[in-house]
């Protein structure tokens, strides 16, 4: 069918990328337009809290900047914010950009050792504590932010096992909003809502979902912690019509006995992202909510989110493509294999980020001639679908989130008793991916599975700690480089025998 994107308002510049016309100035702007066109309209519903309309949204941000201003925080200086999805964490989003400053989400489920590395590399001028209250001041409000300046800092993990924060411009969360509302075909003039189920420290979250309904006042209703119940009762409650999440929530939501008493005929758009999705699963979703329109989105941190999707149209016949490039997206392949068509993906556009805050050579290699190197490898057919199909960086989807090997590798490493370790990716039909470790204890001493797992627990976020780990007493097969040939380990490990760790 090709490209099915709206390109109209959009126009090519002298760098060759191709730009959305008519943004807003920044983002403030944007939700300024929210609170001016539908003052009394609900901005942000907590499930189980609060429910806050646009004007005070933008009154209780505005007392959140002047806490901030108060405590020290000066216009470009950073804030991080440690609060899990709900209402504050959205006010102290807002109240940092009033104040002048550089949101850092951070990943609440980072250990302490990964919380200090990101508040320190960001050099935060405030931590939003967990536990702690909101800061509170006299209303302030800065809003002559320009397009190029950034406004968020999102920190992605490395290859080389330190996070790297990804510096996101007014522009690029802009584009990426105007893309999203492109791509699902939203009805900007129609009062919509969307459930917001995944954390809202992620690009999706945020960038995909609170900014694209903020952008036409509609309704974010916010899970603070997931729960199936929940997300199909809140589905008809609220009269959800945008659904965006991973598929594992989708397919939770679909095993769920409560589904088939779900009214699910509010939803117009629903989208999946994040991890890989079973062609099955797809067809399940397309049958279980016959009203909206499905799709798949694909993206990193470093795009500010979306940077291609596979609309309705094409979703069950090709559900094993990410699909097209964005409106303003441009993509390519790099260093092509000639007999399977497979490269390294390149991306090209006004989403992709500034570069990585304090790390001018990992910019400089990620970023290299004014593409987006993804460590992402695809192929693309003849009309214009993209297929990602393996990962050049050593990386593990686990239900959405990432996990890097070499992370997890080194932090298994630092046990007394391992001697050699390689961390793979095991395929599960729910979570895409699962982290598994194969570990080859040191001379006299013993690696007991559950052990190893409570250590690596200690210094890793609990997503990235291996749920399965293969002891072996041969050692690690590798190349004549010293590289662990990780395809012939799969080969090798018998995941399927082992007894997953809880």
């Amino acid at each position: 069918m090709g490209n099915p994107f709206d390109t109209s308002g959009t126009e090519v510049g002298a760098d060759g990328i191709r730009r959305y016309t008519g943004l807003p100035q920044n983002l403030l702007h944007m939700l300024r337009q929210a609170v001016e066109a539908h003052p009394e309209r609900t901005a942000v519903v907590e499930l189980g809290g609060e429910r806050v309309s646009y004007r005070d949204l933008w009154d209780r941000s505005a007392r959140v900047a002047g806490g901030l201003r108060a405590a020290g925080v000066q216009p470009g200086d950073r804030v991080a914010i440690r609060k899990g999805n709900g209402l504050d964490w959205v006010l102290a989003f807002w109240g940092t950009l009033l104040a002048g400053g550089v949101v850092v989400p951070v990943n609440t489920r980072f250990a302490q050792p990964e919380v200090d590395y990101v508040v320190g590399d960001s050099g935060a001028r405030y931590v939003v504590e967990p536990d702690a209250a909101l800061p509170d001041g006299e209303p302030l409000t800065v809003i002559d932010q320009a397009h190029t300046d950034v406004a968020g800092i999102f920190y992605t993990s490395g290859t080389t096992g330190f996070p790297k924060g990804a510096m996101t411009t007014h522009e690029n969360f802009l584009s990426n909003v105007e893309t999203c509302l492109r791509c699902l075909s939203l009805d900007r003039d129609e009062h919509l809502s969307t459930l917001i189920s995944v954390p809202l420290f992620h690009v999706t979250g945020c960038n995909s979902q609170l900014l694209v309904l903020t952008a036409i006042a509609g309704t974010s209703v916010v899970m603070p912690v997931f729960e199936v119940g929940a997300f199909l009762t809140a589905v008809e409650t609220e009269r959800i019509s945008v659904l965006t999440t991973v598929p594992t929530i989708y397919w939770l939501a679909l095993q769920s006995p409560a589904f088939a008493c779900t009214d699910t005929s509010s939803v117009r758009s629903l989208s999946y992202g994040g991890a890989p999705i079973a062609p099955d699963l797809v067809h399940r979703i397309q049958r279980a909510f016959p009203t909206a329109r499905v799709g798949n989105g694909f993206g990193l941190s470093e795009t500010s989110s979306v940077s291609t999707y596979l609309p309705h149209e094409d979703a069950a016949e090709h559900a094993d493509s990410v699909g097209y490039p964005a409106p303003v997206v441009d993509v390519r392949l790099d260093d092509v294999d000639p007999t399977s068509g497979v490269g390294e993906l390149l991306i090209r556009g006004p989403h992709v980020v500034a570069g990585y805050w304090g790390k001018p050579e990992q910019t400089a290699e990620a970023f290299a001639g004014g593409w987006l190197h993804s460590g992402d490898l695809a192929r693309i057919d003849d009309e214009g679908r993209v297929y990602v199909v393996d990962r050049k960086k050593d990386m593990i989807n686990r239900g959405g989130e990432n996990v890097y090997c070499v992370e997890v590798e080194n932090a298994l490493a630092a046990h007394p008793a391992v001697g050699e370790v390689a961390v793979l990716g095991v395929p599960d039909p729910v979570m895409g991916e699962k982290v598994g470790a194969v570990v080859v204890p040191r001379p006299g001493t013993t690696v007991v599975p559950a052990e190893l797992r409570a250590f690596a627990a200690t210094l890793l976020a609990d997503f990235k700690v291996p749920q399965f780990v293969a002891v072996r007493d041969d050692p690690l097969p590798r190349n004549p480089g010293g590289k662990v040939l990780k395809p012939t380990l799969r080969e090798q490990t018998p995941w399927t025998e082992m007894q997953e760790a809880r």
